[in-house]
């Protein structure tokens, strides 16, 4: 019996290259329904959120603590219902938004990184501004497919049932 040698090349001991963007964005209705939306100094309208640090914290935890860092406004983790993961790609990067839901029942938020956001503002659903960041306008488009938000491409999973999303 002959056994066949297999030339295995050592395997490359170097970290990867980046190959995604990881963060969230959270959609914050207040008791009238309404969402609120940040002017970004780019022009763009955009939902509170930013990059998930996974190596100490969840994507609610993150949720929350970009909520109180854009806005001042403080919701308790477990009032964070993560109900999509939206998939894009941007420049040969994965961009990976997960869609989170924060309800209150009022709220008034303030400007606190004003050389990111010029104002907040609460809208009603049906009457959005433009243009919208794009990550955004995906998970507004998840979350209330009934508004037909026109938005660039994108793969989208819920994970939480749609009743928690509308």
């Amino acid at each position: 019996m002959t056994t066949d040698s297999v030339n295995v090349a050592p395997r490359n001991s170097r970290p990867p290259l980046p190959q995604a963007a990881f963060g969230v964005g959270v959609v914050v209705q207040d008791e009238a329904g309404r969402i609120l939306l940040g002017r970004h100094r780019g022009g763009t309208w955009e939902l509170p959120g930013g990059k998930v640090d996974p190596t100490h914290e969840s994507v609610a935890e993150a949720a929350a603590r970009e909520l109180h860092e854009e806005t001042g406004l403080r919701v308790p983790v477990d009032a964070v219902t993560v109900f999509a993961m939206v998939h894009d790609v941007v420049g040969g990067i994965n961009r990976i938004s997960m869609a989170a839901l924060v309800r209150v029942a009022s709220a008034v938020p303030q400007v606190t990184e004003p050389h990111i956001v010029s104002e907040w503002r609460w809208t009603a659903p049906e009457e959005l501004p433009a243009p919208l960041f794009d990550p955004s306008a995906q998970i507004l488009a998840v979350w209330r497919p009934d508004l037909a938000i026109e938005h660039p491409a994108a793969h989208h999973l819920r994970v939480s049932p749609p009743e928690d999303s509308a």
